[in-house]
């Protein structure tokens, strides 16, 4: 399995350039040191340089929430893998709920914006997981296995550069959580599919857990043999709370 857990923070729509810049402020000091976990936070796009010059001489790591599949061209409100990587980028998240259903994402659009990232040299994190509808009629599985194989359509070769983030649509902002047990049978069954997709690098996708992770439960949640690590929302937004994630997640990897 990949060594390092990875500890990421999904801001969403939150935080100004300066906002951002106080943020680091407050956390860097509180993970000085920690070098044991990958440590990544993707503010929204204005706020990615501010970010990246923040952490500039940190082991902290800048990503991206979303970008379009083309490199440039007339696609007003969209920015492309080539201008993430410019401004000092390493990651790009892709296929979150929230581009699935605020924004009607589909599998085919989400495995175009993949291939891109992948070829920019972006790495990339794939979020995957299912609705209370889907997950109450017995579709979880069905449902995961799609959006991962659909999603990973041609870049299996790629499986080293690509992270899964099994993000239960009814967990996320609920403040409800999968239990862990729950999250490790999915994320088991996620690692079985790459496990067919290729199997010589399947062991080395992180594939971590989404949806309502804060300091009270990341270790539970963390001490899972399948997860790799947490993409974390709302509780990434406060310097102690991702701190005291991150530390978790350090005490954990010994």
């Amino acid at each position: 399995m990949a060594e390092k857990l990875l500890i990421a923070g999904n801001w969403k729509m939150h935080k100004t350039p300066a906002q951002t810049e106080e943020f680091f402020k407050e956390f860097l000091p509180l993970i000085e040191g920690i070098n044991n976990v990958e440590i990544l936070i993707c503010p929204p796009f204005v706020s990615i340089p501010s970010a990246v010059e923040a952490t500039n001489n940190s082991y902290v790591k800048i990503g991206a929430q979303n970008c379009y599949f083309e490199k440039e061209g007339s696609f007003t409100g969209e920015v492309s893998p080539v201008m993430l990587k410019e401004v000092g980028c390493k990651y790009v998240i892709i296929g979150h709920s929230e581009r699935r259903h605020l924004f009607g994402e589909s599998d085919e659009l989400i495995n175009k914006k993949v291939i891109s990232a992948l070829e920019e040299g972006l790495k990339v994190i794939l979020c995957v997981g299912e609705t209370l509808q889907e997950r109450e009629s017995g579709l979880t599985f069905t449902v995961v296995e799609t959006q991962l194989k659909l999603g990973l359509s041609g870049v299996e070769d790629n499986l080293d550069r690509i992270e899964i983030a099994y993000e239960p649509v009814w967990a996320i902002g609920t403040g409800v959580p999968a239990q862990p047990e729950e999250a490790q049978e999915v994320h088991r069954f996620i690692y079985q599919k790459l496990g067919e997709l290729n199997p010589k690098k399947a062991d080395q996708v992180r594939v971590l857990y989404g949806g309502s992770v804060k300091p009270s439960n990341a270790e539970a949640i963390l001490s899972q043999p399948h997860i790799k690590g947490v993409l974390v929302g709302g509780a990434s937004l406060k310097p102690d709370s991702f701190a005291q994630i991150v530390r978790i997640g350090s005490q954990l990897s010994g």
